[in-house]
């Protein structure tokens, strides 16, 4: 599909499917203007510059500057080979916590490699020439996954920060090879803590009882979001099996129990024990049966939408949504899920606390970047 800008055009407001606190479906119009900037191929996540532009990775392997005010689109070069096939393709992108100065970006892709394939963690140094020219320089692939293996899926490699910008979390998927996501010594399925230069960081609370260094919670799926709120609390959203995708307040150390339990089966019909109290395992503190097949997820902390601070907002693939969890110190409910129309990768809060929402660009999802305003006072 070609990229392209959209004039802005704004969607009429419907008549949506959406849910209260408990879970119950209700009738009501959409309290956001949506509004269709550009046309991306199959975009997978985007981050925002210091000045408002944007970078916008595609499955494919090419990550893209862009313009939200003219609509500019300038291709980056220095991007890695990239193996999209199945779920892989170029992944996360974010800014250093000292961007500002240093010029660094780092980002996640799928390669192959000895053994198989795996997720990539790299950094750059973006550069960009007077006649507009941009590249990241430097590029340094810092941390891979281990073990590389068979297969195209369940890859995650979602980035984020610690708040003090010391750390950076990476999540690594299970690869679909479901009983690594509990071997000590293999980091998929985990989330990881590192320093900033991709090694494992001290005092990670496996480390010492047999774990692989960089380990700092274990148990999960496909880990497709992940971000700290405004009391440094990390939260993660995973896709389950057939049922029970999650969000999960991530902990040190702690065993989130994938494959031993979950809130749904396999897919060829046999059955995962359910979470249950006292079983070992930390149980998800929201999860869905059907699925949303969650993709995507930012902490809300922005002006534009008061009553929604305080938020998790979550992209649905199959469920096509734009889905709303609301947060209470460690615990957290569902509050709204919006039918959008298409399959939903990744949302991003804007400079203005706009929400940025990008299509899937796969299964007839047409790769749009859409920007979500306030239609009225939203309610609670």
């Amino acid at each position: 599909m070609t990229r392209m800008l959209m004039a802005a055009l704004p969607l009429a407001l419907l008549a949506c499917s959406t849910q209260n606190a408990t879970g119950q479906e209700e009738s009501a119009e959409k309290p956001f203007k949506t509004a269709v900037i550009a046309d991306f191929d199959s975009p997978w996540a985007m981050t925002f510059l210091p000045d408002g532009r944007a970078l916008v990775t595609e499955k494919a392997g090419e990550m893209i500057l862009f313009d939200p005010r003219n609509g500019t689109m300038i291709p980056i070069a220095g991007i890695p080979r990239v193996d999209s096939a199945g779920q892989g393709g170029l992944m996360d992108v974010v800014l250093s916590p000292s961007f500002a100065t240093d010029k660094k970006v780092y980002f996640s892709f799928s390669e192959k490699g000895p053994g198989g394939k795996g997720v990539a963690l790299a950094t750059g140094l973006f550069a960009q020439a007077s006649d507009g020219t941009t590249k990241l320089d430097d590029v340094k692939t810092i941390f891979r996954a281990n073990p590389y293996v068979e297969g195209d899926g369940h890859y995650s490699g979602r980035i984020t920060f610690s708040p003090d910008g010391k750390y950076l979390f990476f999540t690594n998927g299970e690869r679909q090879q479901f009983d690594p996501a509990q071997d000590p010594k293999s980091t998929l399925g985990k989330v990881l803590r590192l320093n900033l230069d991709g090694t494992p960081a001290a005092g990670n609370p496996l480390a010492t009882k047999g774990f692989h260094p960089a380990i700092w919670s274990y148990g999960h799926r496909n880990l497709l979001g992940i971000a700290f709120d405004k009391d440094g609390r990390l939260w993660e959203q995973e896709m389950g099996p057939k049922g029970g995708d999650e969000v999960n307040l991530v902990k040190p150390g702690l065993n989130y129990g994938y494959p031993k339990v979950s809130n749904g089966d396999h897919y060829d019909g046999k059955p995962i024990p359910d979470h249950a109290p006292e079983d070992g395992f930390e149980a998800p503190k929201v999860s869905w049966n059907p699925v949303i097949s969650p993709a995507g997820l930012v902490y809300y902390s922005g002006d534009l939408f008061p009553a929604w601070k305080n938020s998790l907002f979550i992209g649905g693939l199959s469920s096509q949504s734009l889905v709303r969890v609301k947060l209470d110190g460690e615990n957290a409910a569902k509050a709204d899920q919006w039918d959008m129309g298409a399959r939903i990768r990744e949302v991003e809060q804007g400079p203005d606390g706009a929400l940025w929402l990008l299509e899937d660009g796969q299964d007839g999802s047409q790769g749009r970047l859409l920007k979500l305003t306030p239609a009225s006072a939203p309610s609670r």
